[in-house]
Formats: C-alpha cells, structure tokens, sequence
C-alpha cells in the first residue's frame, strides 16, 4: 500500500531518536533519497512480502501483528515517534530473505520517514561499517549457534531415546534366551521321563491315555486364567495337599507351576483315574515337563512379541520409509513416543492416557510431532523429578472446536508466572548449566505453530500443568502441496545447516579475527 508522499523536513526527523545523532549533511542525504509518506488506517506492508524499505514513524499509531495459524495476532501497539520497522535487515543483503517479517497497519493517519531498502543498506555500511560487522556477526553468529545446538539437541534426544530403547530391549531379549535354555532342559528332562515310562510293564492303553491327557494339559495351559494372588495361594495349597496324599514327593514346587498353568485338583483326579498308582509318581513328573515346557514356550511367544512391538514402536516414532507429508493418527505417535521414552519414567512417574478414539486422522509431519511429544513428556518428567520425584504423567486427547487438542498435564511444581512468556523464546532454559540448550520448546512452538499453523500453550499452577497442543483437523489440497515441497526444503536446509555449522567450526578455529565470535 501507498501513502500520500510529502515533504521531508531534515530538522523533523532529525528530532527522531534513531537519527538525532546524525550530522547536517547525513540527515539531507535521508531526505534526499527517502520520503515522507502519510497512510490513511489500514494496512502498510503484509507479512511474507518482499522487503523493500525501512520504516521510521513520525506521528500516528501502529499496530503490528504476526501470523499464527490462520489468525493475525497482534504484537505491538505503539503510538511512539520513531519507532521502526520493516528492512531492518537490508545490510545483510541477498544472505538472507529479505521479506516482512509482520504485518504492519495504521489505526488513524500517520506519517512514516520511509526510505528504500537498497539505499538503508547503502548508508549503514558507508555511515557504521564498524556497526555492521557486529550485527552481521551477532546475527549469523546467532544463527550457526542456534542451528549448531539445535543438532545437539536431536543428538542428545537420540542418545536418550537410544538408551532407553536398549534397556526395554535388553529384558524381554535376556528373558526369551534365559526362557530358551531352561526350555532345553526341561524338553531333554521329559524325553528321559518318556522313555523311563515306555520302558516301564504298561499298557498301551494306559499310555495312550496319558498321552490324551498331555494334549488336554497343553490346551488348558493356552487357557489359563488370571488369578489373583489370594486365589493362587488357595489352589496352591490345595493342590499340594493332593500330591502329598498320593505319595508325590515335592508336591510343594510342582504346584505352583501347575496353578500357574490354570490346573487344579479335578485335572489331577482325572491324571489318577487314567493310570495306576504305581506310574502316578512318574505320569505327574512327566506331565509337570510338559506344562513347564507349555509356559516357558509361552514366555518366549511373549518375548519375543514384546521385542517386536518395541521395534514396531521405533519404526513408529522415526516414520521410517513413510513420507513426511501424511494423514496420521495422533494416538500411534503418542504411543511410539512414550514406549520410547517409558526408561525415563521410573516407578514413581504414573503415564495415565485419555485419549478420544474417536478423533480422525490428520494431516501433519508425524517425525515431527513425535519430536513436539518427546519435548513436551520430558519436560514434564524432568520437573516432576525436580520435585518430589514422583507424579503423574496424563496425556489428553479431544475435539476442541475444529481443532484436535493433545494435552500434557503433569503434577510437577508448575511454571512460574514471572518466566511463562519466555518458555518458548530460544536458549532460555531453567536447568542447571549443562543440562539444558533451551531449543526445545522453541523447537517444538516452530513446528506445531510454523509448520502445522496449528498453536502450543501453556496453563500452570503448581500440582497442575497443562501444555496444550492444538492442531487443524484438515488442511487444503494446496496447502498439502505447499507442505510437500517446504518438507523437501527442510530437508535440504538441515543439511546445509549441518554443513555451514561445521565450515563455520572450521573458520572460528583457524581465524585470527575474533570478530565474528559469539
């Protein structure tokens, strides 16, 4: 939008704060090759426009907004001469994009001191060379560090994940060779008792029966019931009384391996009326073989699937060979990202979930979300552990509005209200030194509001914390597309990163000049 254009009066804008330094001859120059503009309300400039000049009011109001979302929200207000804004970066040239980075409209007529990008680059370097190495340092100092240690963020959340991923690993791996070897022996144990039985005077029938009750025996074992542990300990004794009576030595370790298996004393009535006293001893023996062999083929089954779901679960979380672009179900990522994390919990940390089923799929970057959860879960544990050490973790799910909400709400002791504004600003962090960069709710706030035009809040009083989460439940075809190709960009510019943090690592470490250094 164009303003009316009027006359520059040096000694006007010399009165302004941001030139009241400048010489005679510097403020004629501004004059000379700027402007003054007055704008009637409205808008003066619209975020994701290229940037083309540098603003400076001189009487009016303001209001500047930034896009989160579908939504304009406002920033600043101000009524202050000499405010300014627009291609304040105009020095840095062609380095970098040169767009607004807000939206800029006016409430009543206001005039503005306007000068064209090219030439605010030209005077800055000409006027305050001296200035503009510090900026430029500062800027892209910022810059490679923020990127340097946002990697080291992923590094140390992947060696964390890595960590812990082993640990679930490591127990059903031990407990299915451990259930492996002791299967081994126990198979040998039972060929032995078998042959001890064949080579025995007795009847075929007699043995045939036996061996109906063993197929009967392994299907009640795949059918056993849970039993509580006052139940157990009834059957237990009860069971070893049978054996004791019946002149079965060590009745008191074979019965729990029988109630465990879901047998009682009526299966050993039917084992006694299928064979003569004299081979009982040996029939029960056999059959105490098979149902150890039932149950530890079982708890490998169970292993082995656990090693699986882990697996599955990792998969989940990374989205190997899945695109990045996707419909995705909120509650499988959710799932992955706290197996992943389930080694950081500990006993004292109860996970309670409530998520609504019901909710549809959406369209998101799935690796992506997983790395807002991961953020989000372990700041919650982190401040849980810095409390009593104990809490509860819960994670929501549910329809707010036409948005999908994803809570976290822990029972740490909250977020004070002095530092809640600046929980999202880069490398501001409240962990001792060392054991935070402050990156990740900033990574997490870029994501969720940049990436998925979605919103991160915070709702917190001690005993009670909420990170809300809120994203779009549909997206448009262009948008889908427009997702697509910045996913690629993304991409393309992590590698980059990657390659100017460590040219940038190389340069600071062979330079003289420690201008740059920050």
């Amino acid at each position: 939008m164009s303003g009316q254009v009027m006359p520059c009066n040096t000694q006007e804008i010399g009165s302004l704060f941001l030139f009241e330094k400048l010489t005679p001859e510097q403020l004629g120059r501004l004059c000379s090759e700027g402007r003054v503009e007055l704008f009637e309300p409205g808008p003066v400039y619209a975020e994701g426009d290229r940037a083309t000049c540098f603003f400076v009011m001189i009487e009016g109001t303001c209001v500047l907004y930034r896009r989160v979302g579908d939504d304009d929200v406002e920033v600043v207000r101000t009524s202050q001469p000499g405010v300014y804004s627009g291609a304040m970066q105009a020095y840095i040239g062609d380095r970098v994009r040169q767009v607004y980075n807000n939206t800029m409209r006016v409430t009543e007529p206001t005039r503005f001191f306007v000068l064209p990008a090219d030439t605010f680059a030209t005077v800055m370097r000409e006027w305050f060379p001296m200035a503009v190495h510090l900026l430029e340092g500062l800027f892209f100092g910022a810059k490679n560090t923020q990127r340097m240690i946002g990697q080291r963020e992923r590094l140390l959340a992947l060696g964390s994940l890595s960590a812990g991923l082993t640990h679930e690993l490591n127990n059903p791996a031990a407990a299915a060779v451990r259930a492996t070897s002791t299967l081994r022996e126990r198979v040998a144990k039972m060929r032995h008792k078998l042959a001890h039985i064949s080579a025995g005077p007795y009847p075929p029938e007699q043995l045939a029966g036996l061996i109906d009750i063993q197929e009967r025996t392994a299907e009640r074992v795949a059918k056993a019931p849970s039993l509580s542990p006052l139940e157990a300990a009834d059957r237990e004794d009860e069971m070893s009384d049978w054996l004791d009576e019946n002149g079965i030595t060590e009745g008191w370790r074979l019965a729990p391996t029988f109630v465990q298996a879901g047998l009682d004393v009526d299966w050993l009535d039917q084992v006694a009326a299928s064979v003569d006293a004299e081979i009982l001893p040996a029939a029960v023996g056999w059959l105490n073989y098979t149902v150890e062999t039932e149950l530890l083929m079982d708890e490998i089954e169970d292993s082995t699937n656990r090693i699986s779901q882990l697996v599955g679960a990792a998969k989940q979380y990374s989205q190997l060979d899945r695109a990045p672009y996707q419909n995705a179900d909120v509650h499988e990522l959710l799932d992955s990202t706290l197996l992943m994390l389930s080694g950081k919990f500990g006993p004292q940390i109860e996970v309670v979930k409530e998520y609504d089923r019901t909710l549809p799929r959406i369209p998101a970057y799935p690796a992506e979300l997983n790395q807002v959860w991961t953020n989000l879960i372990d700041n919650a544990v982190g401040a849980m552990n810095s409390g009593a050490g104990e809490g509860t973790l819960t994670v929501r799910t549910v329809l707010d509005h036409d948005q999908l909400m994803v809570e976290f709400r822990d029972t740490g002791p909250g977020v004070p209200a002095e530092i809640r504004d600046r929980i999202f600003d880069p490398f501001f962090t409240t962990k001792p030194v060392g054991e935070g960069t402050g990156l990740g709710l900033d990574i997490s706030w870029r994501i969720v509001v940049n990436k998925h035009h979605g919103s991160l809040r915070v709702e917190s009083v001690p005993g009670d914390t909420r990170f809300q989460v809120l994203l779009p439940l549909t997206a448009a075809d262009e948008e889908a597309a427009q997702a697509a190709r910045a996913a690629e960009a993304a991409q393309a510019d992590e590698t980059a990163a990657v390659v100017q943090a460590v040219e940038a690592a190389a340069d600071h470490a062979t330079s003289e000049e420690p201008a740059h250094e920050h």
